[in-house]
C-alpha cells in the first residue's frame, strides 16, 4: 500500500480518536484480550513463527494457552508466583506468557545471553521460585555454584531435551483441559511482569508491570492511527519488550503476529514482502542496506522509528513509499509520545509527537518548574498503566517517581504547536566551553552517512574547554579507514552540526559493546582507558595520537 493510499483513508480526527480509545473499556486482563480474539477470529492465525514454521490460530492458542495454566497450577503454579522464562523466539514464549497470564502469575523475562552472574542476580532479586527455561541455555544454568533464591532443581522445567533431573515443559500441558477456570481474580492493576531493565553499569533494575500497563500499550499501538494493523512482524528477542506488546496489538486488530528468530537487516525486507507485514519498528540499518528495485513492493500501512536522523526521514519514506513515524516510549512508562500518521507536514522535523492515549507529557527545569516553550528541560509522564516501582528497589522507585509523574530522564524541548523533541539523556550530555553537546544527536548526524553503521560519542576531559568530544565509528563491513577518512567525517560533521559540537577526537573500531539489550554500553567503552585521547585523530591538531 503506498503512502498516497494509506493517507487516503478517511479516519477521525485525532482527537477523536484519543477520546475513543480511552473511553473504551480494557479487557479485563491479558487472557479476556485472548478469550475475546479466539471468539472474533478463531481460525485466524495469531502466531506464526516462521522460521520455524510454527503458526498457530486463536482457537488453538487459547487451548494450549489453558492446558499449560491448568498444569501450572497443578504443580503449584499460581497467583503472584514469580517465575522466570529463559527462552529464544519460538512460539513455546509466548503460549508461556499467556498461560502465566491467566493464573495472575509474575512473569520474570530472562535474556538467553545471560551469564551465571547475571542470571543469579535476576533469580535472586526477582525472589524467582520457578524457571522455564530452553534446553540450549542449561549451560549457564550449569555455571551456578548453588541455586539462588527460591529456586530449586524440581522447580526447572525445559523446553527442548530435558537433562539432568529437571523436567520437562511439555510435560505440563499433558493430558490437562483445554479450557480454564480461574481460582483467583486476575484484575488489571495485577502484576504481569518484572521487565528487567539494562543498565550500561552495575545490575538492571526490575520494572514492575501490570496486565494495564501491557493492554494499555497493546490497545494504543492498534488504534491510535485509526488503520487496520493485520500482519505485525516481530524481528527482535522476546524476553525484550517490544515483541510482547505487538503480540497483544495484533490481539486487538484480530490479526497475526509474524515472528523471526532473530534481526537481519539483510533479510528484513523480504519478510516484509513475503509475510505482506502492515506494521513494524524499522530498523535504521535496513536503510543502510543497499537498495533494491523492490524497494517499494510492499503492503505497510505504518512503521515506526526511533532516533531516526530527521534529514534521511524523507529519503526513507520515498525509498520505501511507506509512512515512517518517530515515537518515544520507555520500558518503565510503555508508549509515551507518538506522531500521528497523518502529520506529513512533521516528516524530517525530528519531533517524536504528541502524548499517547492515556498518557500526559510536560517538560520541566532543573528546579522541577514547567519549561518555557522551546526550553530544554527533562520530560516527564504520567497515566493509568505505568510501572508501579522498581522491585525490590524502593530508593529507584522514590527517585523515578513525583507524585505520580515519572522522571524520564530525557532532555526535551516543545514548540508551539505541542509537539515535543528529544534532545538527548540527561546524563549522556557533553559540557564544552560552557555548551551543551547531546551525544544522542551527533551520533545521528554520523549514522547517517551510509558508510558509518554505529557511532558512539563521548565527553574527553580537557583543561582549557572542561571537555571535548570524542566518537568512536563502525563501518560498514568490508570498509576502512582509507574508504572513510577522518577527514570526510569532519567534512560531514561540520555540515551538519554547530562548529562547537564537531567531534574533535575520532577513533575507528570493529564494533562497539552492548548492553543485554543492544543499547552501546559506553561506560564500558571507556572503563579502565587512562587517556582517553590516544589511539584517536585529533582533529585540532591534525595528528594522530
Amino acid at each position: 500500500m503506498s503512502r498516497s493510499e494509506v493517507l487516503s483513508i478517511r479516519v477521525p480526527p485525532l482527537e477523536d480518536r484519543r477520546r475513543q480509545i480511552e473511553a473504551e473499556p480494557l479487557p479485563g486482563n491479558i487472557g479476556a484480550l485472548l478469550d475475546e480474539a479466539a471468539r472474533d477470529a478463531p481460525d485466524q492465525l495469531a502466531l506464526n513463527f516462521f522460521e520455524s514454521g510454527e503458526t498457530i490460530t486463536y482457537s488453538a492458542l487459547r487451548s494450549r494457552v489453558n492446558a499449560l495454566a491448568n498444569g501450572m497450577a497443578a504443580v503449584g503454579i499460581g497467583k503472584n508466583t514469580h517465575v522466570a522464562v529463559m527462552l529464544p523466539n519460538m512460539a513455546a514464549f509466548p503460549i508461556t506468557s499467556l498461560a502465566l497470564a491467566r493464573l495472575g502469575a509474575v512473569m520474570i523475562p530472562m535474556n538467553i545471553a545471560y551469564t551465571p552472574r547475571e542470571i543469579a542476580y535476576v533469580i535472586d532479586n526477582g525472589d524467582v521460585e520457578w524457571l522455564i527455561v530452553h534446553e540450549d541455555c542449561l549451560a549457564g544454568l550449569a555455571g551456578l555454584a548453588r541455586w539462588p533464591g527460591h529456586l530449586a532443581e524440581s522447580r526447572i522445567f525445559v523446553v527442548g531435551a530435558a537433562k539432568q533431573d529437571f523436567a520437562a515443559w511439555s510435560g505440563l500441558s499433558t493430558g490437562q483441559r483445554s479450557d480454564f477456570n480461574a481460582a483467583a481474580t486476575v484484575g488489571l492493576d495485577d502484576r504481569m511482569n518484572i521487565q528487567y531493565t539494562s543498565g550500561t553499569t552495575g545490575f538492571p533494575k526490575g520494572c514492575i508491570l501490570t496486565h494495564r500497563y501491557w493492554l494499555t500499550i497493546g490497545k494504543v499501538a492498534a488504534w491510535r492511527d485509526g488503520r487496520a494493523f493485520k500482519r505485525v512482524l516481530a524481528a527482535t528477542p522476546y524476553f525484550y519488550m517490544d515483541p510482547q506488546w505487538l503480540l497483544l496489538m495484533a490481539f486487538f486488530q484480530r490479526g497475526t503476529l509474524f515472528a523471526s528468530r532473530r534481526q537481519s537487516s539483510s533479510r528484513f525486507m523480504a519478510w516484509v514482502r513475503d509475510f505482506r507485514i502492515s506494521f513494524c519498528l524499522f530498523p535504521e540499518m535496513v536503510f543502510k542496506q543497499p537498495p533494491s528495485p523492490r524497494d517499494r513492493e510492499n503492503e505497510i500501512v505504518r512503521v515506526n522509528v526511533y532516533g531516526l536522523h530527521k534529514e534521511v526521514h524523507a529519503a526513507l519514506e520515498e525509498r520505501f513509499d511507506f509512512i515512517a513515524r518517530e515515537a518515544f516510549g520507555m520500558t518503565e512508562a510503555g508508549s509515551c509520545l507518538f506522531m500521528p500518521i497523518e502529520a506529513v507536514d512533521m516528516v524530517g522535523s525530528g519531533s517524536c509527537g504528541r502524548p499517547s492515549p492515556f498518557r500526559e507529557a510536560r517538560i520541566v527545569d532543573g528546579n522541577g518548574r514547567p519549561a518555557a516553550p522551546g526550553e530544554i528541560g527533562e520530560l516527564q509522564v504520567r497515566g493509568p498503566g505505568i510501572l508501579t516501582g522498581y522491585y525490590n528497589n524502593p530508593a529507584a522507585t522514590a527517585a523515578a517517581l513525583d507524585d505520580g509523574w515519572f522522571r524520564t530522564g530525557d532532555l526535551f524541548h516543545q514548540d508551539d504547536r505541542g509537539y515535543f523533541y528529544i534532545v538527548g539523556r540527561i546524563k549522556d550530555m557533553i559540557r564544552r566551553s560552557g555548551e551543551n553537546i547531546a551525544a544522542r544527536e551527533v551520533e545521528a548526524v554520523l549514522r547517517a552517512l551510509p558508510q558509518i553503521v554505529e557511532a558512539a560519542a563521548v565527553p574527553v576531559p580537557d583543561a582549557k574547554r572542561g571537555e571535548e568530544v570524542k566518537i568512536y565509528v563502525v563501518l560498514q563491513p568490508g570498509l576502512t579507514p582509507k574508504d572513510v577518512s577522518t577527514d570526510r567525517i569532519v567534512a560531514h560533521c561540520e555540515a551538519n552540526l554547530a562548529r562547537f559540537k564537531v567531534p574533535r577526537y575520532i577513533a575507528y573500531s570493529a564494533d562497539l559493546p552492548k548492553t543485554p539489550s543492544g543499547k552501546i554500553a559506553k561506560k564500558i567503552l571507556t572503563q579502565g582507558v587512562a587517556d582517553l585521547r590516544q589511539d584517536s585523530y585529533d582533529r585540532l591538531e591534525a595528528k594522530w595520537r
